[in-house]
């Protein structure tokens, strides 16, 4: 995601090529990293460099922001309309019939309902911990006993992964289905291998 702070700019030729030019080059070279991709060449000038150019035509601040890479059987993105919101996402399979369709719905989901991982085994000791402390605090401020606090926040913690992670959240199209359960209707076996949701300004 290369960023720059009007839609003046955004909509200028010369900004949409070397973005296009930039998004080829890294999908050619099988780049991982935003820093590897921001160090080969366009035109005889580092992307690094190609961005410090565009910054002197245009006055204004620019940033490689973001650069995320999912390797999958099938891979799916989805841009939501205004360019301001996209997801991907990576499928353990691909010839599974209607796999179009449930990767652009899945997706949608993504953007729609920002999970945190994609299951609850997933998401980081970071995250737990802080859910844990959260509930607890929630839980001691509402008077509940001390002994009652741990399993209160628990509770929450569980609360927490069916709203947070992608596989445990309702569908957002059937509320009667997880994402989960909308995926395996698809096949038993299908599932979600990663995820990466892009904001502008987030």
């Amino acid at each position: 995601m290369l960023n720059c702070e009007t839609d003046f700019v955004a909509k200028n030729p010369e900004f949409i090529e070397f973005a296009q030019k930039v998004l080829n080059l890294g999908v050619s070279l099988r780049c991982k990293s935003r820093e590897g991709l921001k160090a080969h060449s366009i035109d005889g000038r580092t992307v690094a460099e190609g961005v410090t150019d565009l910054i002197g035509k245009t006055g204004e601040k620019m940033e490689f922001a973001h650069y995320e890479v999912i390797e999958a059987p099938r891979v799916v993105a989805y841009n939501h309309f205004g360019n301001r919101l996209a997801a991907i996402l990576g499928f353990n399979m691909d010839n599974v019939e209607g796999l179009d369709e449930v990767g652009k719905f899945v997706s949608m989901q993504v953007a729609a309902m920002s999970p945190v991982a994609v299951d609850k085994d997933d998401v980081s000791k970071e995250i737990i911990d802080r859910e844990i402390e959260i509930g607890k605090d929630q839980a001691r401020q509402e008077g509940k006993p001390e002994e009652m606090v741990e399993k209160i926040a628990l509770g929450k913690l569980n609360k927490f992964y069916k709203e947070s992670t992608l596989l445990n959240q309702e569908f957002i199209n059937d509320s009667k289905l997880t994402i989960r359960d909308y995926i395996t209707k698809a096949n038993k076996d299908l599932t979600v291998t990663k995820f990466h949701r892009l904001q502008l300004g987030a």
